[in-house]
């Protein structure tokens, strides 16, 4: 109710009660304003693009010194240097210098290109001296390179079949069996298409325009067909591929949002899709499609599966880490980082110690990288630096939960880091777990690229396809194959390929027979 200033109870409870209430409300009113600052600045950030959470050596090192002068009240993180990482890390390695040098310069062209040598020459009276009268003899030449564009080409194979007969017998010569049976399409177009829309992001409304200037009529609906009817053929792919993912030691997994249309719907509604990254002995990311974000949807996927997941705080994962479910939770500090950021960039002054500490710990990974380190001696690095950084991390954040309120966003980065701290160090445990999730964001990346272009999914269905071809899109990247060399030559064998030999197949492990298909 409003109170009127000039007919307060002069009741000093009655006062008191007034001043605790109108004391809640501020801070309600508080909360909730910075709540609404907070969007307000990320749709901000957002609109110009400003996802980046990088920081200028000049801010760390203001980080340092506010982190210096708050260590010194505390003797336990005194004595603090970096002398750990400015040595070879006990390894006896060296940084791969080759690596680390930027290119500069105009570089050569591609070699593997094929050379096509055009000569010039003086014109015959140009060959002949006006001051000795002696014939110019060819002493050199030069060359320069450039690059020249032959526009993309379609071709028509006609696949002939002789006959041949006798007074009882009539035989007939058998083509190789086709990805689509009866199709018009080859193996090189089903590539093409697959690859221009899951890699390239260009949605099948441009692909059609774009053939109609090659003069050749391919509607969208025809090219959203052979994309389903490729999904099948190679869903038995897909699986052994997912059986091959549920046998890493560790998987990364995350989930992004994509709509999908809806008959029954007058708006298309939310639809999700899942990466799921293997670990370095198992170099395949699997996608899957679920049309709601339950728990429903990955822990279909991974029934079966016991090892290490790293995944952010999404709730639905804690029933993954139950002892009966064999599941280890590894956390992600790039998602703690995102809640640290947004704290600093909302001016409360608290976090700038906690980013230099973080950048720290980043700081090793990229070290041990630098210094191709084994898992084994990744983690002894990381036993003799990045514990002593997390130890003064986490006793900085718990000194400074009393002093933030539980609502703001410096509270709710300390609230997210202390809640996830044993996963959030469980990369201590092992050199073969990673300091964050960021493989399987990057995995997303191309769907939130992708999805700015065709829009939505046509269905549930569509869904199930763009998960298919995403995954051997994404696992050919990783693997550095080429995708539409991959898909050409895949979708030409496998109709004809032994069941017992798919894994042959695998991204990781495919060899091309370069006759297997006509272009």
């Amino acid at each position: 109710m409003p109170i009127d200033p000039n007919s307060l109870p002069r009741d000093a409870e009655t006062l008191r009660k007034i001043v605790v209430d109108l004391a809640e409300q501020l801070d309600r009113s508080l909360a909730e304003q910075n709540k609404y600052q907070s969007l307000l600045r990320e749709l901000l950030e957002a609109q110009r693009n400003r996802k980046s959470e990088q920081l200028s050596k000049e801010q760390l090192a203001l980080f340092e010194a506010a982190w210096k002068a708050w260590s010194t009240e505390d003797e336990s993180a005194a004595g603090e240097d970096d002398d750990d990482l400015d040595g070879d890390a006990g390894t006896g390695a060296k940084p791969n210098e080759t690596q680390s040098q930027k290119r500069s310069g105009r570089q050569p062209l591609a070699r593997h290109l094929k050379r096509e040598r055009i000569v010039h020459d003086l014109a015959e009276a140009e060959k002949h001296c006006a001051g000795c009268g002696k014939d110019l003899r060819l002493i050199a030449e030069e060359t320069s390179e450039r690059y020249e564009y032959i526009p993309a080409s379609m071709k028509v194979i006609q696949d002939v079949c002789l006959k041949y007969a006798c007074d009882c017998t009539v035989r007939t010569a058998t083509k190789p069996p086709q990805p689509i049976e009866k199709s018009t399409a080859g193996a090189s177009l089903l590539a093409q298409v697959i690859v221009a829309k899951w890699a390239d992001h260009q949605p099948l409304h441009r692909q059609e325009k774009m053939f109609e200037r090659h003069g050749i009529d391919i509607s969208r609906k025809t090219m959203g067909g052979w994309m389903a009817q490729c999904a099948e053929l190679l869903d038995p792919l897909y699986q052994l591929m997912k059986k091959e993912l549920l046998s890493s030691k560790v998987i990364g997994t995350d989930d992004t949002s994509v709509k999908v249309l809806d008959r029954k719907l007058t708006f298309a509604r939310i639809g999700r899709i899942w990466p799921y990254v293997g670990d370095g002995h198992h170099p395949v990311i699997v996608y899957d499609y679920t049309p709601t974000r339950s728990r429903a949807g990955p822990a279909k996927f991974l029934e079966g599966y016991k090892g290490y997941l790293q995944a952010d705080a999404y709730s639905v994962y804690d029933a993954f880490f139950k002892p009966e479910r064999g599941m280890t939770e590894v956390g992600c500090w790039m998602h703690a980082r995102r809640y640290v950021f947004k704290a600093w960039e909302s001016d409360e002054g608290h976090m700038g110690p906690a980013l230099h500490l973080i950048a720290r710990l980043y700081r090793v990974e990229e070290r041990a990288k630098a210094l191709s380190l084994s898992a084994q001696q990744r983690l002894a690095l990381r036993q003799r630096v990045s514990a002593r950084l997390l130890g003064q991390l986490h006793q900085y954040l718990l000194q400074l939960q009393p002093e933030v309120l539980p609502k703001s966003p410096s509270g709710a980065a300390v609230r997210y880091a202390l809640n996830q701290w044993k996963a959030l160090t469980r990369f201590l445990e092992d050199g073969e777990l990673e300091i964050d999730n960021g493989a399987t964001e990057r995995a997303n990346r191309d769907i939130a690229l992708g999805r700015g272009n065709w829009t939505f999914f046509g269905s549930d269905t569509g869904g199930k396809t763009a998960a298919v071809l995403r995954t051997f899109v994404a696992s050919c990247k990783r693997s550095g194959v080429e995708p539409f060399a991959w898909f050409r030559d895949v979708l030409s064998r496998i109709p004809s390929h032994s069941i017992t030999r798919l894994s042959e197949l695998f991204p990781h492990n495919w060899k091309p027979i370069t006759c297997s298909v006509q272009v």
